[in-house]
């Protein structure tokens, strides 16, 4: 159903969304809702407008996607005056602005992305204030360990700043159950699933499909080979090289594990697979117009991380190229994406005794991995963008119209 928003004055409802940087899984969200003709948005960038490569921590490199993040929807990139500007830490993003620009523009109701920056705090607590509705998304979990001292004095610091929000967009289970061990009332919780551009994996598809083959050819990958794809960060808390010491052993040499990525573990993850050229190739990070290949390469992703993967969208996008996944019980999207034994696995994170049993009762019989991709074909759509932009109207309408019935 396509909710119409009703303007309660003049012109049309605003809903104004305070996020670091264009983010390339939050860009075709704000172009979708840009193209609707009962609605209004503005993007307020309190970090950098992504017009230049940034440096990436993750990938060990300056990054600059290679979609058009800048197009499509208006937005304001809002100075930020931090000493050491950065999303890495939390007086990396300072506005002093922000408040002013964002009331100026007056909107109905404000979308915050996290609170882990000095600028949105504050921005938070201000709007509370005002009495001016927020929307917020962030995609925490309480599965990774965290020391007593943390849990205590979060548990202090995150029940005042959440009274501010009026509305919190859950992405999932593990994310709602923590708001909820936070003190937030099931009354303010609505579910907005956390969502890719699924049609941009799926367009073209055959086409898509020839390519990874012809790749895989170049590799030296035989076409009775089974592809075991790790896509990501190299980083320790994905575990690559733990994941590369099992496959190393593996009993069929018919298996071979591609890594496709940059970081910190770069040059152990190249040693490693030096010494067993036959089981591996490392290709290194590619940019966003040549994932919808990359993740063809493999007949199963893996995302094998023991902690803070708060959700794990390269699991959407494999999907979205019909292809199921293997991932850690770590992994925040497993309970929405992973439906065991159809979509993928779950395995314990840390148990590569787990993991193996796991990953043999997936490549032992490639026809039932094959269905398992299909299915995994016809659940993604569920986390399309269009599905997320219709949720989120629906969260803007409930909030927009309790401010409106709400007596002066």
């Amino acid at each position: 159903m396509n909710h119409t928003i009703k303007p309660s004055g003049v012109g049309k409802p605003r809903l104004a969304f305070i996020v670091s940087h264009p983010i390339q899984y939050y860009v075709p969200l704000y172009q979708e809702l840009s193209r609707r003709d009962d609605l209004e948005i503005r993007v307020f960038f309190t970090c950098h407008d992504g017009r230049e490569a940034i440096w990436d921590s993750g990938f060990q490199q300056p990054v600059a996607w290679d979609l058009p993040l800048r197009e499509g929807y208006p937005f304001e990139a809002v100075p930020n005056i931090a000493r050491h500007p950065g999303t890495h830490h939390f007086w990396g993003v300072r506005n002093p602005d922000l408040l002013q620009r964002v009331l100026d523009w007056r909107p109905d109701a404000v979308h915050v992305s996290g609170y882990a920056f000095a600028s949105h705090l504050r921005l938070l607590r201000a709007l509370h204030q005002r009495r001016l509705p927020v929307l917020f998304r962030g995609d925490s979990h309480l599965l990774s360990p965290t020391p007593l001292w943390k849990r205590l004095a979060k548990q202090i610091l995150l029940r005042q700043i959440f009274r501010y929000p009026s509305l919190f967009l859950d992405v999932g289970l593990h994310n709602r159950r923590y708001y909820q061990h936070y003190g937030v009332d099931s009354s303010r919780l609505f579910h907005c699933p956390h969502s890719i551009d699924v049609e941009r994996f799926r367009t073209s598809a055959d086409h898509f499909e020839t390519k990874a083959r012809d790749w895989r050819s170049e590799l030296g990958i035989g076409a009775d080979d089974l592809v075991v794809l790790f896509v990501g960060k190299f980083e320790a808390k994905k575990q690559p090289l733990e994941l590369m010491r099992v496959v190393a052993g593996w009993a069929d040499p018919a298996v071979v594990c591609i890594l496709v990525g940059d970081g910190e573990l770069g040059t152990q993850i190249s040693e490693l697979a030096a010494r067993h050229p036959a089981r591996f190739r490392v290709i290194s990070f590619q940019n966003q117009t040549a994932m919808p290949v990359v993740y063809r390469l493999g007949d199963l992703l893996v995302l094998p991380s023991i902690r803070w993967e708060t959700w794990g969208l390269a699991v959407n996008e494999a999907l979205a190229c019909n292809r199921p996944a293997l991932v850690s019980d770590q992994v925040g999207c497993a309970p929405e994406l992973i439906q065991p034994g159809v979509t993928g696995q779950v395995f314990r994170a840390g148990d590569w005794g787990d993991f193996s049993r796991r990953l043999q009762s997936l490549t032992e019989d490639r026809a039932r991995l094959r269905a398992m991709g299909l299915a995994a074909g016809e659940l993604a759509p569920g986390f399309s963008i269009a599905v997320a932009a219709r949720i989120l109207v629906q969260a803007f309408l409930s909030v927009a119209t309790c401010q409106a019935n709400r007596p002066n």
